[in-house]
């Protein structure tokens, strides 16, 4: 894959790559409607497949933040045309990698030395890159090491990439007044914090701690003294990404161990850290000879407010979503229904989030779930397409939800899709043991 020797970082580059993807995208359509013409069954899998090929294109040497966003929407398969999902995953660990020159740059600004000085052998070409940074191998003292090393301007680039992509988010999902604001600043606190090495390596060594009891779980042991605020240095971790797991193990009983230790593993962080690992997606996790799950990446990590984490886990009980006065109750208190709403607002999001809620919780009603069931995954996404071609929504203020909500549901949204990747049978009460 041909390295990169820069990233553009300032909003006038950034902007001007997004222009030339746009145009691309514009011919995309015009070709498509020409063929539609002529041949009036064409199916939009082609356009598909092209508008996602120079989308990525365009997107992944910009890396940073713009990257993100491809590699959350990859994580949601009911979201977006396959074509996208494919093409986006991508995002998650194969994008063209920094030059060793750069590199080694980074090391000596960072750390004061070249990298060949601080470890016994470095390889100067990434083993996997992403959207925030990129791995290498290094060896020292006998032990093998994964250093990641951040793109250089990443953290610059961020309220500028969410400038450009504001005005987009807020025609496609409907976002207005003033209330909208506090999603954004959410995301890009967030983003802000994943650019932070320092912080991460801080979460993972406390993540590390208070999780290492948990069954089938195997975690690095991360280095200080060759980390800084771009650097993260830990133990080389021995397997195969859970996404390569998934697409050739046919040993049911090993997924049903992966997928308990994840489960476990999630739902601990949840009920008793009160903080979660918020980005569930496939290249954060790998999996070794042993069905260990080991995750690789704390950069991430939301907190959950005690204000919210009562109502929302509140609304997982059957009776209480029934219960139109108490369902109607946590609503508000979960910022879905509003104050200013209308009677008719208030009639119609109290039918959305009862039908939504309905669904989504069912993992977490009883002491068992399938995640293999596939008409569980096929009403979410029949709902999904549902909502997105609601008329009436589009008429509506959308901005619904506390904040928190993005990255908490984000989580589910990808723990699930995890789960049914794995087709794991889980025990779902069984974290509890662990608390």
């Amino acid at each position: 894959m041909k390295t990169l020797d820069k990233i553009p970082t300032n909003k006038i580059e950034r902007a001007g790559h997004l222009v030339k993807t746009g145009f691309k995208v514009g011919g995309n359509y015009i070709a498509y409607y020409g063929e539609k013409m002529i041949n009036p069954s064409l199916s939009k899998a082609k356009l598909n497949e092209n508008n996602a090929e120079d989308i990525y294109n365009g997107l992944k040497n910009l890396k940073g933040s713009a990257l993100k966003v491809a590699q959350m929407l990859s994580m949601d398969k009911s979201i977006l045309p396959q074509a996208y999902v494919d093409k986006f995953s991508l995002s998650q660990f194969s994008v063209p990698p920094l030059s060793a020159p750069l590199v080694r740059k980074t090391f000596k600004k960072y750390l004061g030395k070249f990298p060949e000085a601080l470890f016994d052998s470095f390889s100067p070409d990434a083993i996997n890159a992403a959207s925030i940074g990129q791995v290498h191998v290094a060896f020292k003292d006998g032990n093998k090491l994964a250093v990641k090393i951040q793109y250089p301007g990443v953290a610059d680039s961020i309220n500028s990439d969410l400038a450009m992509v504001k005005p987009i988010a807020t025609r496609m999902f409907n976002l207005r007044g003033e209330d909208s604001e506090k999603y954004f600043i959410e995301v890009q606190h967030k983003l802000l914090e994943e650019t932070n090495y320092i912080l991460e390596l801080q979460q993972s060594i406390a993540m590390v701690k208070a999780c290492q009891h948990i069954a089938d779980l195997k975690f690095p042991t991360y280095y200080p003294e060759l980390s800084s605020e771009k650097i993260l240095t830990m133990d080389w971790m021995e397997g195969a990404h859970l996404s390569e797991f998934t697409a050739h193990n046919t040993d049911r009983k090993k997924a049903d161990q992966i997928g308990q230790a994840l489960w476990d593993f999630y739902m601990y962080q949840m009920h008793h850290l009160r903080q979660v690992h918020a980005d569930p997606h496939p290249g954060n996790f790998l999996i070794d000879v042993d069905g260990k799950l080991m995750p690789i990446d704390f950069g991430c990590i939301k907190k959950i407010p005690n204000d919210f984490y009562v109502p929302y886990f509140e609304l997982v009980d059957p009776k209480l979503i029934n219960n139109p006065m108490l369902f109607s109750e946590k609503l508000y208190q979960l910022e879905i229904l509003r104050t200013d709403d209308t009677p008719e607002e208030i009639q119609y999001f109290t039918g959305i989030f009862h039908r939504l809620l309905s669904l989504f919780t069912k993992p977490l009603h009883g002491d068992y779930f399938d995640f293999s069931d596939e008409t569980f995954f096929a009403a979410i996404a029949v709902m999904g397409e549902e909502f997105t071609k609601d008329t009436q929504l589009r008429k509506m203020n959308a901005n619904r939800g506390s904040k928190h909500f993005l990255y908490i549901n984000r989580t589910f949204f990808g723990l699930y899709n995890l789960m049914f990747d794995l087709k794991a049978k889980v025990h779902t009460q069984n974290y509890k043991k662990y608390i």
